[in-house]
């Protein structure tokens, strides 16, 4: 695996890449690598001649109550996992080299952002496609590899990559799980042994909103009724939110058709989990769980 800081040296890279005509699977991350990220890099190595990995936290998509020094940091297991895992080429920038100065062009999403998690990190978004346009312009990959853990940033990529022409196709890879159902996540540690059993309904209600939506529900207010009863009976997590929307548009819907996703987020005593579900409804194929 080569490992590239700078930004000139990656050009060049790529350059040779392009020009042997290899094509090319990008997994942008954070770094402090997890299950989640090796999946991205297995979809990317079956389907990609080269696989990159960028590891780099981005400032500008940190709130002003997120503590950006205090993001979890370690790139020397993450370089032994990201070797092991494929990838062919690491790219850890340092961030004069991402934002050399003060920037000239200022990217503000105004879709998309404004529900679900997004309510609440404004600018979030914003930075999450600035560093993206960036990263996408330095790796020129053929597709870009994302978790439907975070449907919302796949929501926001899609919608960057779709209106300004840019030639990357993005991939949505399915939410890696525990045998009980939870979405993995690095804050499941944080659970008590008591709230780590609870934890899976979270998933549980999700699915029994598929069963009644399959039954012939369309009412996205009986969804989320149902959802809520459910997570109250069943865990002593605090409900932060329960949306359905239009996906990938994120819009509001009276009535339940076309592609749904049913998101949600649950507060416990020091974690929050996150989960959602996407399915087509009308149509004979009707999920990507």
């Amino acid at each position: 695996m080569n490992i590239i800081k700078e930004i000139t040296h990656l050009q060049k890279e790529i350059g040779h890449l392009k020009k042997k005509g290899a094509s090319i699977g990008f997994v942008p991350t954070m770094g402090f690598l997890h299950e989640g990220h090796l999946t991205l890099v297995k979809e990317a190595r079956s389907n990609h001649d080269v696989v990159v990995m960028s590891i780099f936290v981005n400032p500008l998509q940190f709130g002003p109550n997120e503590d950006f020094d205090r993001y979890p940091r370690d790139v020397e297991r993450d370089s032994r996992l990201a070797a092991e895992s494929g990838v062919d080429i690491l790219f850890i920038p340092e961030v004069e080299g991402i934002y050399p100065g003060v920037q000239s062009i200022v990217m503000n999403v105004k879709e998309r952002v404004g529900v679900m998690c997004g309510r609440k990190r404004e600018g979030h978004f914003d930075g999450v496609v600035t560093v993206l346009t960036k990263l996408f312009h330095l790796v020129q990959p053929d597709s870009a590899y994302f978790g439907l853990k975070d449907a919302q940033q796949v929501a926001v990529v899609e919608g960057l990559v779709s209106d300004y022409f840019f030639p990357v196709e993005i991939i949505r890879v399915p939410t890696i799980r525990e045998s009980d159902g939870l979405a993995k996540s690095s804050r499941n540690v944080y659970l008590s042994e008591e709230e780590r059993a609870e934890a899976p309904c979270i998933y549980k209600s999700l699915v029994k909103a598929k069963m009644q939506i399959e039954a012939g529900e369309r009412n996205p207010s009986d969804i989320i009724s149902m959802i809520t009863s459910y997570i109250h009976d069943h865990t002593s997590g605090i409900i932060d939110y329960i949306e359905v929307h239009s996906y990938p548009e994120l819009k509001s819907l009276n009535e339940l058709k076309g592609d749904v996703i049913i998101a949600m987020a649950v507060q416990f005593k020091h974690a929050r989990l996150i989960d959602n579900i996407i399915i087509s409804v009308g149509t004979e194929e009707d999920s990507h769980v």
